[in-house]
């Protein structure tokens, strides 16, 4: 059997570059007040290039006071496109704080935040919303120095997001609006912060309540009898939970001969790849994931460097589409 080879440790850069241990360290850290040459400097980093060095993860934490590692607790939900793109975003957001990202999802039968936190040695935690206070005590505990969003903090964008396809219909004239909740149990509670806005945009624009009806699958037949009902109530405009959800009503509109947005105008979320080819193209709102990644890695380096941490509002990172389906 062969064996592994040899972990190469910051002595062997040392002896390969002629200097102290200390000189690498100072070098390889960056670390502020020194007044190393530069030619020691290349010569030291040309050594630790040469020879693959890679400083270890625990002595780094040891030196730095913590660790360069950020939690992300992922709900148990589908890992569809926008989840997936929004840890890519955040991924290349931390890295260029120098963090790195690992995430965990959450589970029934998985083991809890805290187990999984101390594994890994995470300084800093984030969820997609507030943790509950027994939570953050336990995190704290282990030594994370950032927990986001807070646990008062009321950061959700579901309903912000209900509350921009609410808008943008009565915003094109209608006034009575239908909302299409989601099917699978496990995103009920999603689904129902999300028609809670396009309930509070119904009151503030002077309109009746949304009338609300799900099917128990997305099947052309059930969501073909929720289209009645809506018709016989005189919806005219609909905010589906999801694009998913969207492209499904519009294909049993089509099984009734009805088309968006002339009999039942459509507005989805999330803004799938497919939304754009749906028939006819589906307006949505989605989420900058691009934009709520940097956000959020810029409020963890400051909370971890001691600097004022700064999230904006829950529908900051929000954004319109306007296409056919409205």
């Amino acid at each position: 059997m062969t064996r592994p080879a040899k972990r190469i440790t910051s002595a062997d850069v040392a002896e390969a570059a002629g200097v102290s241990r200390t000189t690498v360290s100072y070098v390889l850290n960056n670390r502020p007040g020194q007044t190393i040459p530069e030619e020691t400097r290349k010569r030291v980093l040309a050594a630790a290039e040469r020879l693959r060095y890679r400083p270890h993860a625990s002595a780094r934490a040891l030196a730095a006071g913590r660790s360069d590692i950020v939690l992300l607790s992922i709900p148990d939900l589908p890992i569809g496109p926008s989840i997936s793109r929004f840890v890519e975003e955040l991924t290349v957001a931390l890295a260029e704080h120098g963090l790195t990202l690992v995430t965990h999802l959450e589970a029934e039968r998985g083991r809890p935040l805290p187990d999984v936190c101390a594994t890994v040695g995470a300084s800093a935690v984030l969820g997609f919303e507030g943790f509950d206070e027994a939570t953050v005590e336990a995190l704290h505990g282990l030594g994370v120095r950032v927990v986001l969003p807070p646990t008062d903090a009321h950061l959700s964008a579901m309903p912000p997001l209900g509350r921009m396809q609410a808008e943008h219909l009565i915003g094109r004239g209608h006034r009575r609006i239908g909302y299409l909740l989601p099917s699978p149990a496990r995103f009920r509670r999603m689904g129902e912060e999300r028609l809670q806005g396009v309930a509070e945009a119904c009151a503030d624009a002077g309109i009746a309540p949304p009338l609300a009806l799900g099917a128990a699958d997305l099947e052309i037949a059930p969501l073909a009898r929720v289209v009645r009902r809506w018709q016989d109530a005189e919806v005219t405009g609909v905010c589906a939970f999801n694009d998913e959800h969207a492209i499904a009503l519009l294909a049993a509109m089509r099984q009734l001969e009805l088309t968006a947005p002339d009999d039942l105008a459509i507005v989805g979320a999330d803004d799938i790849p497919m939304a754009r080819f749906a028939a006819p193209p589906l307006s949505t709102v989605y989420f900058d994931l691009r934009e709520a990644g940097a956000q959020r890695a810029e409020a963890v380096a400051a909370g971890l460097t001691g600097r004022r941490m700064v999230l904006g509002g829950p529908g900051a990172s929000l954004r319109l589409v306007q296409r056919l389906s409205s």
